[in-house]
């Protein structure tokens, strides 16, 4: 039977899928999965963070607070010609799509003219392009959709009723409104949540309630696990078990069906294991390369030699004419599925 997208779930049948035994909800997942993807392609992203650290708001997950010493350097909005040179590196490597962070509550009008600039670069390259930059009005979000931005990330993190204990400095509502003038601007949702901040089951399944019960779903959905940073208020925070984490993907991927959901954070902590049951569970999008904004990230070649073990090929574009990045980190997945014997000599 095909899966509905749905907007009307309760706390209770999220509840349900997730108690059911791991093998029926793996199961219904992947059937899910299968109606709306090729079961074995994975969208790659690489991230840049743009401006680093000093950021006002108090999210006790993240290093670029400027409320916690965790010894992360401050860095100015990078120069346009540096993110250029970055984004074509990573179509290079194979990557479909660039994301840009800057930790700030809210881009400055002083900073569009460059975020524009990068915007416009980056897709002049062929690939497609995502910004995360605090909150957005009505207005910014148009300057950017007109810019030619396809994606914006704007993450809830965690349940309405957990939320106040991770972040005091911006409200729920001031997220559900920048998700809501992303969308009215015709550019394309990336929004999803951290795992293992504390929270209770009930605000795992409260979190993706909110996600499915949103206007429209999100075409990207990242699930991440926290990253335990010291000098953060959650550096000693319990870790969660990889049995639930893998079960929030499957019920991310029931309950969002048409969603990309992406293996984001914390992937550095998963061994190949744990990250071939999540692609299982649903999971279709990675980022790919060694630091998500300030975090570690598996580095690319082990990723190659993962995507070469599970059979599986990096989710094709086919909106751009120029298809040779689409090419790149699939000739490498297949050089690590059959290596040279022998190295030439450096």
């Amino acid at each position: 039977m095909q899966a509905v997208v749905r907007h009307d779930w309760t706390l209770a049948q999220v509840n349900a899928l997730y108690a059911l035994p791991f093998n029926d909800l793996l199961f219904q997942a992947q059937t899910v999965h299968r109606q709306h993807f090729k079961p074995n392609e994975v969208q790659v992203s690489t991230l840049l963070s743009i401006k680093t650290g000093a950021c006002a708001e108090d999210c006790k997950y993240c290093p670029q607070s400027g409320h916690y010493n965790t010894g992360l350097e401050r860095e100015r909005l990078l120069e346009v010609e540096k993110v250029l040179t970055q984004a074509k590196a990573a179509k290079d490597k194979g990557a479909s799509r660039f994301c840009m962070g800057a930790a700030w509550t809210n881009p400055k009008q002083r900073d569009m003219p460059y975020i524009i600039e990068m915007v416009r670069g980056v897709k002049a390259m062929g690939l497609e392009t995502c910004m995360t930059l605090g909150m957005l009005d009505g207005e910014q979000a148009k300057t950017l959709a007109d810019a030619g931005l396809d994606y914006y990330n704007h993450n809830l993190d965690t349940s309405p009723e957990f939320y106040g204990e991770i972040i005091t400095t911006r409200t729920y509502q001031d997220r559900l409104d920048t998700l809501s003038h992303v969308r009215d601007a015709g550019m394309k949702v990336c929004c999803g949540g951290i795992l293992g901040l504390g929270e209770s089951a009930n605000d795992r399944s409260a979190l993706l309630m909110q996600l499915a019960n949103l206007p429209e779903h999100p075409q990207s959905v990242p699930i991440n696990m926290l990253v335990k940073v010291a000098g953060t208020p959650l550096e000693n925070v319990d870790d969660l078990d990889a049995f639930e984490f893998i079960r929030t993907i499957a019920v991310a991927r029931i309950m969002l069906p048409k969603s990309h959901v992406r293996l984001s954070a914390g992937r550095s902590r998963m061994n190949e294991q744990m990250q071939a049951l999540c692609f299982f569970a649903g999971a279709n999008s990675i980022f790919y390369g060694d630091k998500l904004l300030t975090t570690d990230n598996p580095e690319a070649d082990a990723d190659m030699q993962l995507f070469a073990k599970l059979g599986i090929t990096p989710e094709q574009r086919h909106d751009v004419s120029d298809e040779a990045h689409q090419l790149a980190l699939a000739d490498a997945i297949k050089e690590q599925a059959n290596p040279p014997l022998f190295h030439a000599a450096q």
